[in-house]
């Protein structure tokens, strides 16, 4: 169970941390923009960090497509509750429905 479970945390805080990498800068965008595009490496640095193992861990039980696929998953409910809750933005239906038409293509993968 435990090696089923630790790939996917360690995704969970990858994403995270991609996350605000890609996104984070977006309510300072009164700052040089080489200023952000220093800061947002510097914190994809740690996303790396868990990325990696993840990966690692997680090709002893999972194939390729299905880390793939978890790893959009997670980044699609982590980017949801940054966007709503850190940009302020709103997730309107269509946006729910897309996103849920990827839920479905996971789905898939993981089936045998």
């Amino acid at each position: 169970m435990w090696n089923a479970l630790l790939p996917v945390l360690l995704l969970i805080g990858s994403n995270v941390f991609m996350t605000f990498a890609w996104y984070g800068h977006l309510k300072f965008t009164d700052r040089p923009l080489w200023l952000v595009i220093v800061a947002s490496w510097g914190i994809a640095f740690f996303e790396y960090c868990l990325q990696v193992p993840a990966n690692r861990y997680g090709y002893a039980v999972f194939n390729p497509a299905q880390l793939k696929a978890m790893q959009e998953i997670i980044t699609l409910g982590v980017f949801v509750v940054f966007s709503v809750f850190y940009l302020g933005a709103a997730i309107k239906w269509n946006h729910v429905a897309g996103f849920a038409l990827i839920v479905i293509a996971a789905f898939l993968i993981f089936k045998d």
